[in-house]
């Protein structure tokens, strides 16, 4: 990948860093400020993902995020980064009732955002829809595993999925429709190996462990910032809402005793 002082990342860096054995990072973000921080950090990749959802909207599922909304998020990410690619998820039913309505909402998303590439949820399902994007010369991630936007019919969100056949089709059936990676969710960690394995594309691992290419978080999870999400897969590498509730508390009782604003904060 290139360094954090040099170029954007690229789908063509994707593709070599399996061959470099690049461990590939990714991290979810849906504003200007956390996009911006990423960034600067120098994550490989940042995915506009339709758990804003849950994360900004306070919904229980993807379900209700809109088109629309997608490309407002990725508009106000793209304007922050400097270097790590941008993917944004094609939200439900943006992409499911032909192939000519996800090249067309796959298109709006590219030209009004300016982002890298777009992802959409399926494999050997979504084929033909992921070769007519990638005809049009759009990137494309797939995902299999658990897919979120199939919640009513799988019945509850973060079941692991256990079955290695249909998943290895489904991660053959993306990558040879022209995808340039795939997001694994909720796998067991031997079958995700075996995935990865079997793939010349990288893949990108969320709760299917070290074997795959590359890993994702969601930001504010990773940051400690939603505090009654614990799943298993979940590493929170900071406590920034313990921190960020300790400085409003401390404002609010500065406020409270008129010791802020003091003089130093005064104009004269």
């Amino acid at each position: 990948m290139p360094s954090a002082k040099k170029r954007h990342v690229t789908v063509p860096d994707f593709l070599a860093a399996v061959e470099t054995n690049h461990r590939i990072s990714m991290v979810t973000a849906y504003d200007f400020l956390w996009a911006g921080i990423m960034d600067e950090a120098g994550v490989d990749s940042i995915l506009v993902g339709d758990t804003l959802g849950m994360v900004i909207q306070g919904h229980s599922t993807t379900l209700p995020v809109t088109l629309d909304e997608m490309i407002y998020h990725g508009k106000i990410v793209c304007r922050a980064v400097r270097r790590a690619l941008v993917i944004i998820d094609m939200p439900f039913m943006s992409y499911q009732e032909s192939a000519l309505q996800a090249v067309r909402n796959a298109g709006r998303i590219i030209k009004e955002t300016g982002a890298g590439a777009v992802k959409l949820e399926g494999g050997h399902i979504q084929r033909s829809t992921i070769e007519a994007i990638c005809r049009a010369e759009i990137p494309v991630m797939a995902h299999v595993g658990m897919r979120p936007q199939a919640v009513r019919r799988l019945g509850a969100m973060g079941r692991i999925q256990r079955d290695e056949q249909a998943l290895l089709d489904d991660a053959r059936a993306a990558e040879d429709a022209g995808a340039f990676g795939l997001v694994l969710e909720l796998v067991p960690g031997d079958i995700a190996r075996k995935i990865t394995d079997a793939l010349s594309i990288p893949t990108i691992g969320i709760g299917a462990g070290p074997g795959c290419s590359g890993q994702v978080l969601v930001g504010p999870d990773m940051l400690g910032l939603t505090p009654d999400f614990n799943p298993r897969f979940l590493k929170k590498f900071a406590e920034l809402r313990d921190v960020a509730v300790d400085g409003v508390r401390d404002y609010i009782k500065e406020v409270e005793l008129g010791t802020f604003p003091g003089a130093e904060h005064t104009h004269s």
